[in-house]
């Protein structure tokens, strides 16, 4: 059976490498699209864990750009049992030089160590750390402008997470002044085996304008991590529809133009079930072999724009083996589901008008 699938492909030449075109594209897209939003929320995700077992950011904020929180928090939380270290973070956003925008991170002196150098000093007061891909990338090398502020470049540091090494790093006092607010987000990291619940309640009650979560809990409930996933969800399930109905069109060309195939079989004897078993074999061995070329490709792409400088690390994917699994059954649905229908109507006409011919 898999011989006579092989041999119908190789027949139909033009028709196969049209569906696969069709199948690959498809595949292809919902590979990068998923791949880059899965990126951008783990690089998000592992920048909030790299630092902290709970966030704190102010009460009722749909996003922690909007938060301001007082960093003077940080002295009464220091002073709780079961923590161990409190720190304060400011994310912002601001054009350096040529670049329309780059992320800033305003963070206490106790959050410096979390960048690691690779040539200069950790920031004072009117200096700025640079991320390597931003570093490589600036024509001054010796100072840059935020905002309305020059400052000088004290060191450079690399860093695995695009969105900080595509990004500066200056003092939350810097910081401060220039985004107007005392701290986005703190941070604080308890002793092992301390009870996160109980510490956040006790945090809480400091302030009542803040809102404090374990970071898994914060990760897991973020409203932009939901919405960059329901908006991919959305365009692979379009790319899924269209890849499908491209199919079902050559499918059903491909299946017409076998009719008298179709009618020498049913003469002979064999069943519509059979017929359209073959159909489906061969679908699903486009399938099959869409979907491999299909994570070759997005597996390339993805490494030239991982390490493209035009993106500088803040666009990133991650082909999952979950993605990989779901994505094949997706390949193989899309194969049969756009051939078994064509496939039953042509094997269910009668076998003397199937024999007569009709092609188109």
């Amino acid at each position: 059976m898999l011989i006579y699938a092989l041999k119908a492909l190789k027949a139909n030449r033009l028709k196969t490498i049209l569906i696969l075109i069709s199948l690959i594209f498809s595949i292809s897209s919902i590979f990068l699209i998923s791949s880059i939003s899965n990126g951008v929320i783990s690089m998000y995700s592992n920048l909030l864990k790299s630092d902290g077992n709970i966030i704190i950011t102010q009460a009722k904020i749909s996003d922690t750009f909007f938060s301001n929180v007082d960093i003077k928090l940080l002295e009464e939380i220091d002073k709780l049992k079961g923590v161990t270290k409190a720190s304060a973070i400011i994310v912002g956003a601001s054009p350096v030089e040529s670049l329309p925008i780059v992320a800033v991170y305003g963070v206490t002196k106790n959050r410096f160590l979390n960048y690691h150098l690779e040539k200069g000093s950790y920031p004072e007061i009117k200096e700025v750390l640079v991320g390597s891909s931003i570093y490589n990338s600036l024509k001054n090398k010796n100072t840059i402008q935020i905002a309305d502020k020059t400052f000088t470049i004290s060191g450079v540091f690399k860093s695995d997470i695009g969105f900080e090494n595509g990004g500066v790093v200056l003092n939350i006092k810097d910081a401060s002044k220039i985004f107007n607010k005392s701290a986005s987000m703190l941070m604080v990291n308890s002793n092992l085996g301390e009870n996160i619940n109980n510490l956040t309640k006790e945090i809480e009650s400091l302030n009542p304008d803040i809102e404090a979560k374990s970071t898994q809990s914060f990760v897991d409930n973020y409203n932009q991590f939901k919405i960059i996933k329901t908006s991919s969800n959305l365009i692979g399930f379009i790319s899924f529809f269209l890849g499908l109905l491209g199919i079902v069109s050559i499918m059903t060309i491909t299946i017409n133009q076998r009719k008298s195939e179709f009618g020498i079989k049913r003469a002979l004897g064999i069943s519509t079930k059979k017929i359209v078993f073959q159909t489906i074999l061969e679908s699903s061995i486009l399938g099959v072999f869409a979907f491999i070329t299909s994570l070759i490709i997005s597996n390339i792409a993805l490494y030239f724009i991982k390490n493209s400088e035009l993106f500088h690390g803040y666009v990133n994917g991650e082909i999952s083996s979950t993605l990989a699994f779901y994505l094949f059954i997706c390949s193989l649905l899309m194969a049969v589901l756009g051939s078994i229908i064509p496939a039953i109507n042509a094997s269910k006409t009668d076998p003397i008008i199937l024999i007569q011919g009709d092609k188109i």
